[in-house]
């Protein structure tokens, strides 16, 4: 019988950055996060929130390169990679907000700099409305706009119908192991082609049935219409990135929300897809530091 959930002691053995992980309890979950600083002290926080169907392994390349100047911490979201999903917590995006923000108190981590990858970016807007912050932040492909029509009623209808069969999971999972089959699904679904240690990633994650229910989970509860409403809201700047090859977020997507955000610049990326950051972390790792260095307060 297969193993529902990815494992530490197993799946983990070659995790990327394994040296930087911990497991840290707040808000009814046990957190995987990871976490890398520079050798000076009092180096301004980073916060890595990666997106839909990803853990930290997505953040492996472009991690070490900003931990050259930054305190960086990437976390696994409820229900992905190694953190296990709580049924008793919600996962809609004004709760994941708040449970992240509540791993950031336990931590005593406040951040200066917040980086989202597609719905990663929704979180790190919703905490910075939440809060109150003024931190800047930079979204990367990001997912901020509800879909569009009759699609914005039958998509959580159908994840809701999706997430309670328990087959759905478990058949993608098998699917997805599969040789060569994890592949071809990322370079259709995101305009993507990563390398063949990220797939081998992917591979492990989508093989486990319980992290494509968080996935499942997780679209099942997003509502991005309260946050399309508050974006004019946004006091802090930001930075949105968009691949010229994303086939999962079209420029349109990035133009509308950059519109209504106060302090907002867009840039494009070429011949990049939607795991940009996976794809080149050096180009992009050159876009926000630029970014940050104009905004972050030392």
């Amino acid at each position: 019988m297969s193993r529902r959930y990815p494992e530490w002691s197993i799946d983990g053995r070659d995790w990327p950055n394994r040296e930087a992980s911990q497991f840290v309890e707040a808000d009814g979950y046990q957190w995987h996060l990871q976490r890398m600083d520079p050798k000076s002290k009092g180096a301004p926080l980073c916060l890595l929130l990666h997106g839909t169907g990803a853990a930290t392994h997505s953040w492996r390349g472009l991690m070490p390169l900003l931990a050259a100047e930054y305190d960086v911490i990437a976390v696994d979201l409820p229900g992905h990679g190694f953190t296990r999903p709580n049924a008793a917590r919600q996962v809609s995006l004004p709760k994941m907000a708040e449970s992240i923000a509540l791993l950031l108190e336990e931590l005593e981590a406040y951040p200066d700099l917040i980086i989202g990858h597609s719905a990663g970016a929704a979180i790190g807007l919703q905490l910075i409305l939440d809060k109150s912050w003024k931190n800047p932040l930079v979204g990367l492909n990001p997912a901020l706009l509800p879909f569009p029509g009759l699609a914005a009623k039958l998509f959580p209808q159908l994840a809701k119908m999706l997430f309670t069969n328990p087959f759905v999971s478990r058949i993608f999972a098998r699917w997805a192991r599969y040789p060569g089959e994890t592949g071809k699904f990322l370079r259709r679904s995101t305009g993507s082609r990563i390398d063949a240690s990220g797939l081998h990633y992917y591979e492990k994650l989508f093989s486990r049935s319980g992290h494509c229910d968080g996935a499942i989970r997780m679209m099942a509860n997003w509502r991005l219409e309260e946050l399309q409403l508050r974006l004019a809201d946004v006091e802090a700047p930001v930075l949105l990135v968009h691949g010229q090859k994303d086939s999962a977020i079209p420029r349109s997507a990035v133009q509308k929300p950059a519109e209504l955000i106060p302090q907002c610049t867009v840039v494009d990326v070429n011949n990049l897809g939607h795991l940009a950051h996976e794809e080149d972390p050096e180009q992009l790792a050159r876009l926000i530091l630029k970014f940050a260095k104009k905004h972050v307060k030392r």
